[in-house]
């Protein structure tokens, strides 16, 4: 299947989808979508059991189909600079140590409580998968890969909730961050892993680190400062060319991070930031005008609300994968999994706010629902498709576990999150 009819299955599952959602499910859109594709996903596996060549036929499709690289090298990048222009950056900006102490401690904590959680129950003898030869650091892995919140799904789902501005840029600027963070403690760890542990120095683990954060960081600064000279010298006048301008740093900025081994997930978020600001021509407050034009957020708004429904269809479908490798024994494993993630994210954003409470006002329950709005999604399935086969049946038991807490996450909290929040 070429890449343009398998583009037009997806868009016509998007539109089909997207219109039963709204008249019959009436499901917040990115949980009706995965609902759907979730549904059609078990009902090929049913008709495939009855008729095997279907199965062999839809199974090869979905493994010559590199969901990984699709999400990572293009979904993630149009999708991340759409979130972080909606965002309401001075209020970011104001609540700035809060947002990263939240990502960064967050992250890093989850990753190792997870990480040690699944390293003690596969040794336990009860359930025969020390068997699978899973090592610490293979653990760790995947505490890295589920620890970050998905971005697409937590700011769907904060966009229909009526928190207080300061509660939703929270909730949003954390996510955002955490994901870039994430992703460079996933990388740092999967160069552990490929080059032994033996073979790897701390200070080459701290370069490593600083090179991906500081790197990415800077270089979405920078691109960020350019753009926004270009849109301010267009000032408005020529829409379509502010579209094409912001088109191509989206894509520039991941080709030339990874010439340099910079975080392009840290990279668009900031650029995103940068050309999300208000301009006063006049200094005065009645001559402040956004950056872009309305046509420029129109477009990313439509853009991203496609790739949404595309990406969460591709996750529901990703279960035909998943399911191959499936054993009894995984269910459990998925189970305790699922608490271990929960816990370890409440402590990971309890902690922080504790500590900043002391000068800072937070709103009743602010953890509480943090931690709830926690959703995973596409960027944990496709990290985890991006381990080595080297780990054999342990991927297998990453990838269900993985997709377990992505499901739980996704309809479990987030079809609770609304109530919870009110």
């Amino acid at each position: 299947m070429t890449i343009l009819e398998l583009s037009t299955i997806l868009l016509c599952l998007a539109a089909f989808f997207s219109l039963i959602n709204i008249r019959i499910l009436k499901l917040p859109t990115t949980i009706g979508l995965m609902v759907l594709a979730l549904a059609l996903s078990l009902s090929i596996l049913g008709i495939g059991a009855m008729y095997p060549p279907l199965m062999d036929a839809v199974f090869q499709i979905t493994t010559d189909f590199d969901f990984s690289e699709l999400l990572v090298d293009v979904m993630l990048p149009f999708l991340l600079f759409a979130g972080a222009i909606s965002v309401n950056v001075h209020e970011l900006l104001k609540d700035k140590l809060t947002i990263l102490l939240l990502a960064s401690f967050g992250v890093v904590f989850s990753t190792f409580a997870i990480g040690t959680a699944l390293h003690w129950f596969v040794s336990l003898p009860l359930f025969g998968l020390s068997a699978l030869g899973l090592s610490y650091v293979d653990c760790l892995l995947f505490g890295a890969l589920i620890a970050p919140t998905d971005p697409i799904a937590v700011l769907a789902m904060v966009k229909q909730m009526n928190l207080s501005s300061i509660t939703e840029t929270r909730i949003a600027g954390e996510s955002l961050f955490n994901d870039g963070i994430g992703v460079v403690v996933f990388l740092t760890l999967l160069n552990i892993q490929t080059e032994g542990i033996e073979n790897v120095s701390a200070m080459g683990v701290a370069q490593l680190f600083a090179t991906e954060v500081i790197g990415g960081v800077l270089l979405g600064a920078l691109m960020g400062y350019l753009g926004l000279r270009l849109v301010k010298y267009i000032e408005n006048e020529f829409v379509e060319l502010e579209v094409l301008i912001t088109l191509s740093l989206v894509l520039l900025l991941p080709i030339i991070s990874h010439y340099f081994h910079f975080s392009a997930v840290l990279g668009i978020v900031m650029m995103g930031l940068f050309l999300n600001q208000n301009i006063d021509t006049d200094n005065q407050k009645e001559g402040l005008q956004k950056a872009m034009g309305d046509y420029v957020y129109k477009f990313w708004h439509l853009l991203d609300e496609t790739l949404n429904a595309i990406l969460f269809i591709l996750i529901g479908l990703e279960i035909i994968t998943v399911a191959a490798g499936f054993k009894a024994s995984y269910l459990v494993a998925a189970l305790f999994i699922i608490l271990a993630a929960v816990v370890a994210r409440g402590i990971g954003v309890a902690v922080p706010i504790a500590l900043l409470s002391i000068w800072k006002n937070f709103e009743r329950k602010t953890a509480l629902i943090i931690t709830w709005g926690g959703l995973r999604g596409g960027l944990s399935v496709a990290l985890a498709l991006n381990l080595p086969d080297t780990m054999g049946a342990g991927k297998s038991l990453i990838l269900i576990l993985t997709y377990s807490v992505v499901l739980f996450t996704i309809l479990g909290q987030g079809l609770t999150l609304k109530k919870l929040a009110k």
